[in-house]
């Protein structure tokens, strides 16, 4: 248990890892008095964990990094997925881990109602024409025209914060909200009807818009597969801001193409950065945006405010963290 033994403010010192987001600025801002340091590579990094008590990482992570962390009291992740840490090897040597849930919520449901909107709007279709200085005539077919999403039925899978926020944001286009929550007792948002995962078969075929806001999980791995996409609309679109495999990638490429749905909004893919080789890019039917769902302006400083409120927690001995992991 003395590796619990988290270090008084004045002797801790905590290393911002990320290859683009301003952390140490930002937390500098704050001006609490804590050393800290930021590094830009995985190298850099594995150079210099060893002088940190606390780390605030994502996609640096490796299990390496271990090896090389004899201060290491805290480890919070930078954003709200945590599949990458040794959950197992974090306990044994006494390492605490939070990840950084709600830190984008709006910004992730506002970029599936974007998603949602450019599909229904046709915007995807009418940049590509500006970009062919196309001016596209009226419309005789119903089925080829934008459309509004008043009456529209969006099922939520995961109705998380995220997700309730989505629910919240259709709720205002006048949409019919179904959800998928493990624990629908707890669920929160203006859903019309909330089902366990049990019920995904029945739900699909009702949905114009599937949006994905779930965790990343055994049970949600491979989650809309061949039988999934089958189950859904011709005329539906499939809006990941989920991890990339909870999606059968081959599965959803062949739906894409042989036409089982409309479309496809996707945020995160299996590879990422997704391969220049990908058929994806070239899909006029798919709108794709670099894992950027959560990124804005004001990412860091809602990360630091969960910073700061789990760094009150460990010098308070309080048992649980905000985000608690580990």
């Amino acid at each position: 248990m003395s590796q619990y033994i988290f270090p008084s403010q004045t002797e801790l010192t905590i290393c911002f890892a990320h290859s683009a987001y301003q952390l140490a600025a930002t937390f500098e801002r704050r001006q609490t008095g804590i050393k800290h340091f930021q590094v830009w590579t995985r190298d850099e990094t594995y150079q210099r964990i060893g002088a940190a008590d606390v780390l605030l990482v994502s996609g640096f992570w490796h299990n390496e990094l271990l090896g090389q962390t004899s201060n290491l009291k805290f480890i919070q992740s930078i954003g709200a997925g945590y599949d990458q840490f040794p959950l197992d090897d974090l306990r044994r040597r006494g390492i605490r881990l939070a990840n950084a849930s709600g830190v984008n919520r709006n910004a992730v449901s506002e970029h599936a109602l974007a998603h949602i909107l450019a599909f229904a709007r046709h915007i995807h279709t009418g940049r590509d024409n500006q970009q062919r200085r196309y001016w596209r005539g009226m419309i005789s077919d119903l089925a080829q025209r934008e459309d509004e999403l008043g009456g529209k039925t969006i099922l939520i899978i995961g109705l998380g914060g995220i997700g309730s926020r989505v629910a919240k944001l259709a709720k205002a286009f006048d949409m019919r909200i179904l959800a998928i929550k493990r624990n629908p007792a707890t669920a929160q948002g203006p859903a019309d009807e909330i089902h366990t995962p049990d019920k995904i078969s029945t739900l699909l075929p009702q949905a114009d818009f599937v949006v994905l806001t779930c965790p990343l999980t055994p049970e949600t791995e491979n989650l809309i597969d061949e039988q999934a996409f089958a189950l859904m609309k011709n005329s539906a679109y499939l809006i990941n801001m989920a991890r990339g495999r909870c999606v059968n990638e081959p599965a959803m490429l062949a739906a894409l193409q042989n036409g089982s749905i409309a479309g496809a909004g996707i945020d995160h893919f299996w590879d990422e950065p997704l391969p220049e080789n990908s058929p994806f890019w070239e899909m006029e039917n798919v709108l794709i945006t670099p894992h950027t769902g959560g990124e804005t302006r004001m990412y860091e400083e809602n990360l630091m405010d969960i910073l700061l409120e789990n760094l009150n927690r460990l010098w308070r001995v309080e048992a649980e963290l905000y985000n608690q992991v580990v």
